[in-house]
């Protein structure tokens, strides 16, 4: 097995890991007799943590080889994924899965930068282009594969299943050659505040945030959708609903030749975010078959927009990539650590129309955002 094999193996079963309680969420609300908002938060805290990454792992991770952290990391994920099995507090589920949002971070970021630094010259475009179709896997594996050994055995065997899968992943590590520190950009204040100072960041952050604030709230809050619709929504079921997300992957490794089609990487964010609109609004109407057709239009859109909207932040940014494409983190998941949480409460005062409706203005606002870029980011690249 090489290098690259074991990687994107490791990276598939990282993002699993972060994934892995949704489809199961409406059966850890009856097990440990709490709301659906509380059950929401074993989502929500693995979030928050990767919210903060970029703006301190530069200090924690500095220097470090990123085999060493790779090796430590995924020993710790694969030893708490083992342990969320046997847990019967729910407020030591919730702390398990805080302890697994402060790895995550450092393994993605490990990965990711050992993917560079192995990568040949030639090679670096195809080996983060499968990176990032590892990530994409890992959203629907860890969904789909947790709902389906739940379904068969119990959810307790998708936590033991994902932490032996994540120790061998370990095993495999110690094969990995070495390669140099990871060398990571330390935060300076200064530098945000002269990132965000800039208007075309700006706009680009918020719209980044709204738009996957809306994705994560419909990803955890589908369970219980499902549930409502029909009787017959159990966990494996709940886990294929979310097969649309493998449109992701295709409108990510084809975000090029799409930008091509709709004339220019503004215009593609704008035409997805419509049809991302569109999607959105059509999960609203109460019928399962709709719902399931469109999760594939709403994750494909999605992802295309992030892919497209990293590709212009690179773009715009002749300086200092390392903290636009942290601070971009930052606000994707910080988007999603509020996404997967507040909605809830929305939802539950509401009704699931309420909850839309608040996801369409906030996803208007990203559109209006884009449309804003579209017309601006020219300018703004003449000025960086």
């Amino acid at each position: 097995m090489n290098s690259l094999t074991i990687i994107l193996i490791s990276t598939v079963l990282t993002i699993s890991a972060l994934y892995v309680p949704q489809p199961l969420l409406p059966v850890l609300a009856e097990q440990f007799s709490v709301s659906r908002e509380m059950a929401a938060l074993l989502t929500t805290i693995v979030f928050i943590p990767l919210s903060l990454a970029p703006l301190v792992y530069g200090y924690l991770l500095e220097a470090v080889p990123a085999k060493r952290i790779l090796r430590i990391a995924m020993l710790l994920l694969g030893l708490s994924s083992l342990s969320l099995a046997f847990i019967d507090n729910y407020s030591w589920m919730l702390g398990g899965r805080l302890f697994q949002g402060l790895l995550i971070p450092a393994l993605l970021t490990a990965l990711m930068t050992y993917t560079s630094q192995s990568a040949a010259q030639g090679d670096m475009q195809r080996a983060m282009a499968w990176y990032i179709g590892a990530t994409i896997v890992g959203g629907f594996a860890g969904r789909a594969l947790s709902g389906m050994i739940a379904s068969l055995f119990h959810w307790r065997g998708s936590f033991l299943v994902l932490g032996v899968s994540i120790l061998v992943a370990w095993v495999w590590l110690a094969r990995l050659p070495d390669t140099g520190a990871m060398r990571m950009q330390r935060p300076r204040l200064g530098l945000i505040r002269e990132i965000l100072a800039k208007p075309v960041f700006r706009r680009c952050y918020l719209m980044i945030f709204c738009f996957f604030l809306a994705f994560a709230a419909i990803m955890n809050f589908l369970p219980f959708r499902l549930t409502e619709l029909t009787a017959e929504a159990d966990e494996l079921r709940i886990g294929l609903a979310y097969s649309g997300y493998m449109m992701g992957l295709l409108a990510s490794l084809n975000a090029v030749t799409l930008q091509r089609w709709c004339g220019g990487v503004e215009r593609t964010m704008v035409i997805a975010l419509v049809l991302y609109l569109l999607a959105l609004a059509l999960l609203g109407v109460p019928s399962v078959a709709l719902l399931l057709a469109t999760m594939f239009l709403f994750c494909g859109t999605m992802f295309l927009t992030h892919a497209t909207a990293t590709g212009l932040l690179n773009r715009l940014a002749d300086e200092h990539k390392g903290m636009v494409n942290g601070l971009y983190v930052a606000f994707y998941y910080g988007g999603g650590a509020i996404g997967s949480f507040l909605p809830g409460y929305v939802y539950r005062g509401f009704g699931w129309v309420g909850f839309i409706s608040v996801l369409l203005a906030v996803v208007a606002l990203a559109l209006l955002l884009a449309v804003s870029l579209a017309r601006t980011s020219h300018a703004e690249t003449t000025n960086l």
